[in-house]
């Protein structure tokens, strides 16, 4: 339950009432004028006192917040992520957060409900014992309300219960979330959401010449499925129907060029892309901006089976464009490819794709940035101001049209792969290809998709990112 307390912090009824506490500015009230020395503000700090005076609250928890001068709505988001995991191990399931008069504004509340879902989050699913606490309520304690600040709580509420839904089905194992397992849950978001959702089985996507991604797929015993999910508000301007592509490989062997046993499990996490498409269509319903989108969520597992493709083989896609398999594991651009042409044949008219595509953006940028990569300035300068505003960080990367000489191949147009270096730059001009002269976006999140360890704020598992970018790029469009 999210709540918007208008009165003083002091009076509001919670187990914990959580006060950021700043390096530069010493906090002399809720009990820490006492403790001079000992509370320091240094980010993500915590110190629990109990039974404070003039306080209604059980607990008081002083949450350190850095400098002043450098607070943001990210870092507003990180402390409340981190005060309710801190909460959650002593118990605590009411809690409040008193927003700082200097920082209460509508996008600094906003971003204390996200962080409080998103830091309510755990991956323990499938455990048998005693489950990890979960928050029962949570309530922004603010000396003046009015209608922006609630509109900014219930916006927070919808961007991270999406952003959460997405992080659920990330953390699906494969034998529990196949291709049809996504197309399914993607039809309980429409229904749910008032979403027009129409799911291509193997036969339609053969009629269509979808064969780069029949390819990936004829491996598997598990079936195919190409998901799309529409919204489309009454009076949206027919010059603007974004598409939202996400990679969905609910299992990623390798087919053919097996990778390697370590670190295997984690390839659960290749549908991560189209999980978060599903989860910003979740949240654009609810929110209702002015411009159509669609979701594009091509479903495949890649195994290695008898059927299985073999690199060497040549596959001709939607496009026409015909496809050298030079290794089998560089598998995610060729469902990519044909889901591009199949968004463009619907009519959009500007397109972001979002995949864990290459182990090189992790060597480039590591797990803090996604790669953006993209065929437009105007778009690409979109979606960098909405990864900004939605505390999601990107970097854009170079897309020179000589890179293309990598991809070159004697018996087909292009092969799927480029060589040892610029991987995750070959990839992106690989797709690039296949979006042709539509103005498109491509993000490659192979690092960001999952965290190896638990943070404070965050659990150790899959992020949703990129939800909150994509559901801001469709809320900020104009023109």
């Amino acid at each position: 339950m999210i709540l918007l307390e208008v009165q003083p912090a002091e009076r509001v009824d919670a187990e914990a009432l959580i006060v950021p506490v700043f390096e530069d500015r010493p906090e002399t009230r809720f009990g820490a004028g006492g403790l001079a020395g000992e509370v320091t503000g240094k980010a993500l700090e915590m110190t629990l006192l109990h039974h404070v005076t003039g306080v209604s609250a059980a607990r008081v928890l002083l949450a350190g917040a850095g400098k002043a001068e450098k607070f943001t709505a990210s870092e507003q988001r990180n402390l409340a992520g981190a005060a309710v995991r801190y909460l959650k191990l002593k118990s605590v399931t009411r809690m409040a957060l008193a927003l700082d008069p200097a920082f209460a504004a509508p996008e600094f509340a906003q971003a204390a409900i996200e962080g409080a879902i998103l830091g309510d989050f755990d991956t323990d699913t499938y455990k048998t014992g005693e489950k990890k606490k979960t928050a029962e309520s949570f309530a922004v304690a603010a000396e003046a309300g009015g209608e922006p600040l609630e509109r900014a709580i219930e916006r927070g509420r919808i961007i991270a219960e999406a952003q959460n839904a997405a992080r659920a089905l990330v953390n699906e194992p494969g034998n529990r979330l196949t291709p049809s397992g996504v197309a399914a849950a993607a039809r309980q978001v429409a229904a749910e959401y008032g979403l027009e959702c129409r799911v291509l089985e193997r036969e339609e996507m053969a009629a269509l010449g979808m064969r780069a991604l029949l390819g990936v797929a004829q491996g598997s015993a598990e079936p195919p499925a190409l998901v799309t999910l529409r919204y489309q508000p009454p009076g949206a301007p027919a010059e603007a129907h974004l598409g939202l592509v996400g990679k969905g490989v609910t299992f990623d062997s390798g087919g053919i060029s097996i990778k390697p046993s370590d670190g295997m499990e984690k390839m659960k996490y290749d549908m991560a892309g189209g999980a978060s498409a599903i989860g910003a269509m979740r949240a654009i319903a609810q929110l209702k901006p002015a411009i159509s989108v669609t979701a594009f969520i091509p479903c495949v597992e890649n195994m290695p089976g008898g059927r299985a493709q073999r690199p060497g083989d040549i596959v001709t896609a939607m496009s026409g464009k015909t496809i050298e398999v030079i290794n089998t594991d560089a598998e995610g651009r060729l469902i990519l490819a044909d889901a591009l042409t199949y968004a463009r044949s619907l009519g959009c008219t500007h397109l972001v794709d979002v995949a864990t595509l290459t182990g090189a953006i992790v060597v480039a940028l590591g797990h803090l940035r996604a790669g953006l990569f993209a065929s437009d300035d105007g778009l690409r300068d979109r979606v960098l101001r909405a990864s900004q505003s939605a505390g999601e960080r990107l970097w854009p990367m170079p897309l020179d049209e000589d890179y293309k000489d990598y991809l070159k191949s004697a018996p087909a147009d292009l092969s799927n792969v480029g060589g040892r270096w610029g991987g995750a730059v070959t990839a992106a001009i690989f797709l690039k290809e296949f979006a042709a002269d539509t103005p498109w976006a491509h993000l490659d999140i192979a690092g960001t998709a999952w965290v190896d360890e638990e943070k404070p704020h965050l659990a150790k598992g899959p992020t949703g990112f990129p939800v909150r970018t994509l559901v801001r790029l469709a809320l900020d469009w104009e023109g």
